[in-house]
């Protein structure tokens, strides 16, 4: 079983336009419509089984929409192939609340964007909510390192999980980005002997750019070294295929992923059986 564990879709009024405004914030190409139904093509072709969607509030008003949105993707998964995780906002009021009532709607887990919600990862008001999550048995999954959109801006930095993991109760919690974006030299210094995984979202190979914008050096992200450095830093089994779709091919980020170093055990763990240990199936 193939499951991407990191995916984004969009309502289908408004996944055009979503994805002109992220595209040109990000200078970044995406690889279909935004849609559930343009998801659900990509995985045909690539031979993806189960995607995770994650969902990300922006405001906290956005939140108890967006967590219903979610549980209605989730209904049929299994027949679907789509999993929607819900969504929580540091700043909304209801946290401790919504927290549960996103368990009780059969949800897994939550996604976190610090860049996006514009708080810290230990800030105060994110540490409650991963360690509510964790009482809940929820997964956290969080946005970490820089942000392809928000050149410069750091709210997830690896001393900040650090710090974080130190102050939170226990907690189910994924790192996006093989642990930070373009932050990997520190990843790799400070986190793996923290029991966190990581996931190869939008961090392997190369960017599709829409135009010229960035250097030569930019558009280069994990290459086969250092992506087995950190697969070796933090085991196998701690590590989860995610390919940020729509922002990269489900299929270009398998093939990559199968060619490299990796032994068919390794192979197996890291693209579909970790998650489903993870996910509970």
């Amino acid at each position: 079983m193939i499951i991407d564990f990191h995916t984004h879709t969009f309502p289908p009024k408004i996944a055009a336009s979503t994805l002109s405004k992220l595209s040109a914030m990000s200078h970044t190409l995406p690889f279909t419509d935004g849609t559930p139904e343009g998801l659900r093509a990509s995985m045909g072709e690539a031979g993806v089984d189960l995607s995770v969607v994650l969902p990300v509030a922006t405001a906290p008003r956005q939140v108890e929409h967006i967590n219903d949105s979610s549980a209605a993707i989730s209904e049929n998964f299994r027949e679907a192939g789509l999993l929607s995780f819900g969504c929580m906002h540091p700043d909304y009021e209801g946290w401790h609340e919504e927290l549960a009532r996103i368990k009780s709607l059969g949800l897994r887990g939550i996604k976190l964007h610090p860049v996006y919600q514009g708080v810290d990862f230990d800030d105060p008001r994110t540490l409650r909510i991963l360690d509510r999550a964790g009482e809940l048995g929820l997964i956290v999954v969080t946005h970490a390192g820089l942000d392809v959109g928000f050149p410069g801006v750091v709210r997830c930095s690896p001393e900040m999980v650090k710090n974080a993991v130190k102050q939170a109760g226990p907690v189910k919690l994924v790192l996006a980005h093989m642990g930070g974006w373009r932050c990997w030299d520190k990843v790799l210094e400070l986190l793996p002997g923290l029991p966190v995984f990581i996931d190869t979202s939008f961090s392997t190979g190369r960017r599709t750019p829409i135009d010229s914008h960035y250097s030569e050096e930019e558009l280069q992200l994990l290459d086969s070294d250092g992506f087995m450095e950190l697969v070796k830093a933090f085991g196998p089994g701690r590590v989860l295929f995610g390919s940020d779709s729509p922002w990269s091919s489900q299929k270009e980020s398998l093939r990559w992923l199968r060619v490299q170093p990796l032994s068919e055990d390794e192979l197996s763990m890291i693209t579909g059986e970790n998650a489903a240990g993870l996910l509970g199936m």
